[in-house]
């Protein structure tokens, strides 16, 4: 099994090796075409803008290759944002994926960004969701949201419901940072992995 963690428009990619390396799963920094075409699944984590991440998808010419990919994929906080089909941040249009609109949280009311630890309220059923304590927190970091709609797997409410994690066909996403969430993300983490075995 490999996977490949995509690093276009990405920082800090520490400490997502850091669990994948305790999970003991094979995987390879990349921004390459074949990387991600050869890959048993993806992961596409993000951190800063919408548009400078999509932009940097473009360059590498990975936009139709995510696009595209049948295999899983999971994006993590920025990253599931760019599924959706478009973003408030910079109005940008993202992969459209999944459909809907990324918004921001209303700063007039709120506290923006959202920091911090909340729990997950399940919506559906998912193999992402399998032996987790929805009584747990999970760590969060945004500023933008994704609407709750079909696709949401679980939700979180911050001023309002937004979505936590989603999932159409073969693509999942996880708003918050699993990586950074303890032991409860490490075994959603390791739910993800399960898809590929």
């Amino acid at each position: 099994m490999k996977l490949a963690v995509i690093t276009s428009g990405g920082a800090n990619f520490f400490s997502i090796e850091m669990v994948l390396q305790r999970l003991g799963v094979d995987y390879k920094l990349t921004n390459q075409k074949l990387d991600i075409d050869n890959a048993d699944a993806v992961i596409l984590p993000g951190v800063g803008a919408a548009e400078f991440a999509m932009n940097r998808l473009y360059e590498d010419g990975l936009v139709d290759v995510i696009k595209n990919y049948k295999k899983p994929l999971l994006g993590i906080c920025l990253g599931m944002q760019l599924l959706y089909d478009n973003s408030e941040e910079g109005n940008v249009d993202c992969l459209g994926i999944i459909s809907g609109s990324v918004k921001k949280f209303d700063e007039s009311k709120l506290i923006v960004p959202h920091m911090g630890w909340n729990n997950l309220q399940a919506k559906q059923s998912s193999v992402l969701l399998d032996s987790i304590d929805m009584n747990r927190d999970v760590y969060f970091v945004h500023s933008f949201f994704a609407p709750v709609n079909e696709y949401t797997v679980a939700s979180t409410n911050y001023g309002g419901e937004f979505t936590a994690i989603c999932h159409k066909d073969n693509f999942y996403g996880m708003q918050f940072h699993p990586e950074k969430s303890g032991d409860i993300g490490e075994k959603l983490i390791a739910n993800f992995i399960k898809l590929i075995k």
